[in-house]
């Protein structure tokens, strides 16, 4: 088995901190195990024993405990881990045996949920970057923009301006109904054109529009 742990840090640091567990299997869909509360980790190494990839995304952030400030990691979606694996039967019996799983979601083993590889490696990304990340609430629906330079380029995410040149690039895990943000330079993002409806591919001028999320 490959075991490549990765470190992700709230404040760009060494490393020391969540994972991803366990070998690649290409083009697998990734669903999403809920746990029982703090049992994100023992979850992930039950599955990775058995030879499963999971990517368990964390950060640390620094907390006062008896007037003492330490740094400390934890999930960056407390509860719920990622499994990368096609699942059949055999593979979802197997997954369910794992202590501290309260469930995959999804409405059967023939019919789980699936995060897009997309959601995945952009959270994936924005961690191994050592950016400063934190929880956000879920956003759908907002102006899509693109990062053009930097480690982050080509990232996609809903821009919320916070100053006159930096913001907020979110990015939503939809099945989770989660999302996280990362600070940006307003002047190295720039707008994302959607594709025309349907109703409009023919017969209209060909102007790009602003995706909004639905």
């Amino acid at each position: 088995m490959i075991e490549d742990v990765v470190s992700h840090l709230a404040e760009p640091t060494e490393p020391g901190g969540a994972a991803t567990l366990s070998c690649g299997r290409q083009g697998s869909p990734w669903h999403v195990l809920w746990t029982r509360s703090h049992c994100e980790r023992l979850v992930g190494d039950q599955l990775a024993a058995k030879g499963f990839e999971v990517f368990l995304p964390s950060v640390s952030a620094w907390s006062a405990l008896g007037g003492v400030r330490r740094r400390s990691g934890g999930p960056l979606f407390p509860g719920y881990l990622f499994l990368h694996h096609a699942v059949d039967k055999e593979s979802f019996l197997e997954v369910r045996k794992a202590r501290g799983l309260v469930r995959i979601l999804g409405e059967r083993w023939d019919r789980l949920g699936v995060v897009p590889e997309a959601e995945i490696e952009a959270i994936r990304r924005v961690l191994e970057a050592g950016a400063p990340v934190l929880p956000y609430a879920f956003l759908r629906e907002g102006q899509r923009m693109r990062i053009t330079r930097g480690a982050l380029k080509d990232l996609e995410g809903i821009l919320v301006r916070a100053r006159p040149t930096k913001g907020l690039l979110v990015l939503s895990v939809e099945l989770l109904r989660r999302s996280v943000a990362v600070e940006v330079d307003c002047t190295s993002v720039e707008a994302v054109a959607s594709p025309l409806p349907p109703s409009r591919r023919e017969g209209a001028p060909l102007r790009a529009l602003l995706q909004l999320r639905s």
